[in-house]
Parts: structure tokens; sequence; C-alpha cells
């Protein structure tokens, strides 16, 4: 069996985070180096290592994480706008292989982004 990930571990309690928000299916949590006034990161309970180890039967699961994101902004204050960022793999920035979304807001954002 493999090492859990932080991210298991802050689902499990095993370890201390900042959560805003939760119900049966994600979470999300402040980032502990946050690269934005408000910087979060919204994640599956179930274990996803990247987009794409997708599965079809993950469907409905993202779809839930895509319908929480306006209600998580909107709880957090970002009427003026935010970005949402998904790393897939290591040439993208991905430390942590499970599936997460970056919410980031507070500030504008510029572009290209990286």
């Amino acid at each position: 069996m493999s090492e859990k990930t932080i991210f298991r571990r802050i689902i499990d309690r095993e370890i201390p985070a900042d959560i805003v928000y939760e119900d049966e299916h994600c979470l999300a949590f402040r980032d502990i180096k946050p690269q934005a006034p408000t910087h979060v990161l919204l994640i599956p309970k179930k274990e996803i290592p990247s987009l794409n180890d997708l599965t079809p039967e993950d469907h409905a699961l993202v779809g839930h994480l895509i319908m929480v994101l306006p209600k998580l902004a909107a709880q957090l204050g970002l009427g003026d706008g935010y970005r949402t960022v998904i790393n897939c793999g290591p040439d993208a920035g991905q430390e942590v292989y499970h599936l997460h979304v970056h919410v980031l807001g507070g500030r504008r954002m510029t572009w290209p982004p990286g």
C-alpha cells in the first residue's frame, strides 16, 4: 500500500488545515503557500492522482467540483473574479498527486499566467 498524500491526511484529519468548505464529496482549505490574497485548494475526497487518471465513473464527481466553485468563490468574497487552476503532471507544476483545483483571487490576475 502506498503512503498517504498530504491531502488524504487532511481529509482524514491527521494533520490540521484551515478548512473553508466541506461536503460529502469534497473539501476546500487554504493553501499554506498562497500565491494570491485568497488561495484555496478544492479537492475531491476520492483519491484521483491527476486529470489523466479520471475515469467515466468520475464524471459526476468532477461536475460536482465545478458546481462547488461559484459557491465557494461567493463564500470567500471573490465577487470581482477568481482564477481556477488544475496542474497536471510535473511539467505543469503538480506537486501533490491528488487531483486539486486552485482557487485564486483577491487581486487582479495577469495573463499569461506562467
